[in-house]
């Protein structure tokens, strides 16, 4: 009998609700450190930290989704996410979070598919049900594309 095929995924949480997303994509989780604002920037692109000598840049999720912005607490960590596209300069970008993210085996048999529909031009791919929850999956590249078209405006004035 051939066991079902499971993923290593991380639960990330935020505000008001939890991104769930494979261990892969994260590089690293880091202190929140004070972020260097960028201006002219959306609300939502926090601005910039350094991390292993290179600037991160560091968005918000919730404001990214249109969402008010959290204020940082103890708790307020930094993911450092992966670039999947390979469009950002650095490589990489970060994003808090609140608290530490949890470590989950993610397996057919404990996701049904989501119901709920998001624009086309959100950072939402879906929302499935995992077991009690209803973690929301991030589309990362449209994140970074959203990244790159922030830094390019805010490069333009």
């Amino acid at each position: 009998m051939m066991s079902e095929q499971e993923l290593y995924s991380l639960l990330i949480p935020l505000a008001d609700a939890r991104l769930i997303v494979p261990r892969a994509c994260i590089a690293e989780v880091v202190g929140y450190g004070a972020v260097e604002a960028r201006d002219p920037s959306p609300s939502w692109y926090l601005g910039v930290v350094t991390w292993n000598g290179r600037e991160l840049p560091v968005i918000s999720f919730e404001g990214a989704c249109g969402q008010p912005l959290p204020e940082p607490g103890r708790r307020t960590r930094i993911v450092v996410f992966y670039s999947m596209s390979g469009k950002l300069s650095g490589g990489y970008f970060g994003m808090p979070t609140q608290g530490f993210p949890q470590l989950v085996r993610v397996s057919a048999g404990v996701l049904e598919p989501g119901t709920e529909d998001f624009a086309e031009d959100s950072p939402i791919l879906c929302q499935p049900r995992m077991i009690n929850e209803y973690p929301l999956i991030p589309d990362l590249e449209r994140l970074e594309e959203m990244i790159v078209l922030a830094q390019s405006q805010a490069a333009a004035v």
